[in-house]
C-alpha cells in the first residue's frame, strides 16, 4: 500500500516538472480545442506563466503569456481589458521589421487559410428579428434556444459611473448592428461580437433591473426603469400611506437545489489575524459569512455553516462536514494581514483555489492560514499531498474563484475603491479533501487602517456578501 502511494506521489511530481516552454506548448494545444474546459485550462496555464514571468522578470515569456490570456479570455468571454493594456505597453511596435521577416509564401498561405476559415465559420442559430413587445425587448431566432447559449453578466465603470448589462448569445446575424431606444435608458446596442456570438449591451448611468426568459426560439428581456412621472406618483402615495409593507422579492436563480457550505475561518482559541485596533479576523469573517448565508437562503439555496458561533474547528474537519452535506461548492472566508512595517501599504481582496503554489506570495498566505492545523507532514510532503488529493477539482475551483472575485469587485467598486489582488492558486490545508469545487476568499487586509475600518462596517460587509452571492449565481449559471 505504501509503495503504491509513493509511486502515485512520484507521478504527481512529474506533472509539475514541466518547464515554461512545455507549459506554453500545452496551453497552445488547449487553446485550439473547441471544448470549453480545454480553453479554460489554456487560460489558467497562461495566467500561471504570466505570474512566473513577473517573478523571473522574463519579458519574452510575459508577452507570450499575456497574448495567450487575452486570446483565451476573449474566447471564454472573460474580461481581459487590463491584460490587453499591459500587453500594449510592453509589446514591440516595430511593424516594418516584423513584415520583412515574413516571406511572401507565408503571406499567401495565411490569406488562403483566412479565406477558408471565413467559409467554415458557421453559427448554429441565426437572428431573424428584433422587436419591442409590451415594453419588452424580443430577439427571435430561427431555432430553439438552449440554456447554455445565453450568458448574462454585469459590469460597472466606477470612474464614468456607468452600468452595463451584457447578454452574449451563441448566434449570428446580418452585418448591420442595431441601436435601440428606450425611455430613461442611455444606450441599447446589439452587434456581432465575434462570428459565433451576438452581444446585447444595455448601458445606463443609473441601476436598471433586468430580467429575461427563453421561450422556445425567443429571448425576452425586460428592462425595468422608473420614469420621473412614476417616481413623483410613488412619492405622493408614500405621503398618503404612512405604513408601507415592502414585498420580499426572491431573485430568479439558475442553480436549483444547490447546496453551499460556508466556512468562517478560524474561531475559538484560534483568533486568526489580529490587525488594526486589535480587530480579530475570526469575528469579522463570521459576520460576513452570516450575511452571505442570509442572502443565499433568500435566493433559495440550501446553506450550511461549518461554525455559526465562536468555536474552534480543526481545518481537516471543515471539508469533512462539507462532504457529509454533499455540498456543490465550499467557500472558506478569511481576512489577510501583514506586519506593522507594511500595514499601510498592503491592501486588496484575493481569491485562492487549491493547488501546489508557484507564487511566493500565495505560499506565504497559505503558511499563515495553515498554521492553525498541527501536522507532522513537512512543507514538501504537504504540497505533494495537496495536489494528489485535489488535482481533478482544480479547474472547477479556478472558475469559481474567478466568479467570486469578479462578484466582489463589481459590488464593492460601486461605492468604494477596492484593489483587485487577483485569483491565485495556493496550498491551503482547509481546502484539502473537498469533493466539490472549493475556494478560499481573502476579504481584505485587517492590518490596513482604512480596509480594517471597512471590514468591521456592517454596510461594507453587506456589499461584500452581495458580491459573493452574485459570484455564486454567475458560477452556477455558467457551469
Amino acid at each position: 500500500m505504501f509503495r503504491c502511494f509513493v509511486l502515485a506521489f512520484i507521478f504527481v511530481i512529474s506533472l509539475h516538472a514541466l518547464n515554461s516552454e512545455d507549459i506554453l506548448k500545452r496551453a497552445d494545444v488547449f487553446m485550439k480545442s473547441n471544448v470549453k474546459s480545454n480553453q479554460f485550462r489554456a487560460y489558467n496555464d497562461y495566467k500561471n506563466l504570466y505570474l512566473h514571468s513577473l517573478m523571473s522578470d522574463d519579458k519574452k515569456l510575459k508577452i507570450r503569456s499575456l497574448q495567450g490570456i487575452v486570446k483565451s479570455g476573449n474566447k471564454l468571454n472573460i474580461d481581459v481589458i487590463r491584460y490587453s493594456k499591459k500587453l500594449l505597453k510592453i509589446q514591440p511596435k516595430k511593424k516594418n521589421s516584423i513584415k520583412k521577416n515574413i516571406s511572401a509564401k507565408k503571406i499567401k498561405k495565411n490569406k488562403k487559410s483566412k479565406s477558408k476559415n471565413k467559409i467554415k465559420i458557421k453559427s448554429s442559430h441565426k437572428l431573424k428579428s428584433v422587436t419591442w413587445r409590451n415594453g419588452r425587448l424580443v430577439l427571435k431566432l430561427d431555432k430553439k434556444l438552449m440554456s447554455k447559449q445565453v450568458n448574462y453578466f454585469t459590469l460597472y465603470d466606477p470612474k464614468k459611473h456607468i452600468y452595463k448589462y451584457v447578454f452574449d448569445i451563441h448566434a449570428s446575424m446580418l452585418t448591420r448592428s442595431y441601436n435601440l431606444k428606450k425611455e430613461n435608458v442611455n444606450k441599447i446596442k446589439l452587434a456581432q461580437y465575434n462570428p459565433n456570438t451576438l452581444r446585447l449591451v444595455i448601458e445606463n448611468n443609473k441601476k436598471v433591473s433586468i430580467s429575461f426568459k427563453k421561450a422556445s426560439t425567443e429571448l425576452i428581456v425586460k428592462i425595468g426603469v422608473t420614469s420621473k412621472k412614476t417616481k413623483t406618483k410613488i412619492k405622493k402615495k408614500a405621503k398618503v400611506h404612512s405604513k408601507v409593507i415592502p414585498k420580499v422579492v426572491i431573485p430568479k436563480r439558475f442553480g436549483r437545489n444547490k447546496i453551499i457550505v460556508i466556512d468562517a475561518g478560524h474561531g475559538g482559541r484560534d483568533p486568526g489575524a489580529i490587525g488594526y485596533r486589535n480587530y480579530r479576523e475570526k469575528i469579522v469573517v463570521l459576520q460576513i459569512s452570516n450575511e452571505l448565508k442570509k442572502m443565499l437562503r433568500r435566493r433559495g439555496y440550501r446553506v450550511y455553516m461549518t461554525r455559526s458561533n465562536d468555536k474552534y474547528i480543526k481545518l481537516s474537519n471543515r471539508t469533512v462536514y462539507a462532504n457529509k452535506k454533499k455540498a456543490d461548492i465550499f467557500i472558506s472566508i478569511h481576512a489577510n494581514a501583514v506586519g506593522k512595517r507594511n500595514a499601510k501599504k498592503v491592501h486588496g481582496i484575493e481569491c485562492y483555489f487549491l493547488s501546489k503554489s508557484r507564487s511566493k506570495k500565495a505560499s506565504l498566505v497559505a503558511e499563515k492560514e495553515n498554521s492553525a492545523d498541527i501536522s507532522d507532514m513537512n512543507k514538501y510532503g504537504k504540497n505533494i499531498f495537496l495536489t494528489f488529493l485535489n488535482h481533478h477539482k482544480i479547474l472547477a475551483s479556478n472558475k469559481l474563484a474567478i466568479d467570486l472575485q469578479r462578484g466582489m469587485l463589481g459590488s464593492l467598486n460601486k461605492s468604494y475603491k477596492v484593489k483587485d489582488g487577483g485569483v491565485r492558486e495556493g496550498p491551503f490545508w482547509v481546502l484539502v479533501g473537498a469533493q466539490m469545487p472549493a475556494v478560499l476568499v481573502e476579504v481584505g487586509f485587517i492590518s490596513h487602517p482604512s480596509e480594517a475600518k471597512r471590514l468591521v462596517n456592517r454596510k461594507y460587509q453587506n456589499k461584500m456578501a452581495r458580491g459573493l452571492a452574485d459570484g455564486i449565481e454567475r458560477y452556477f449559471a455558467n457551469n
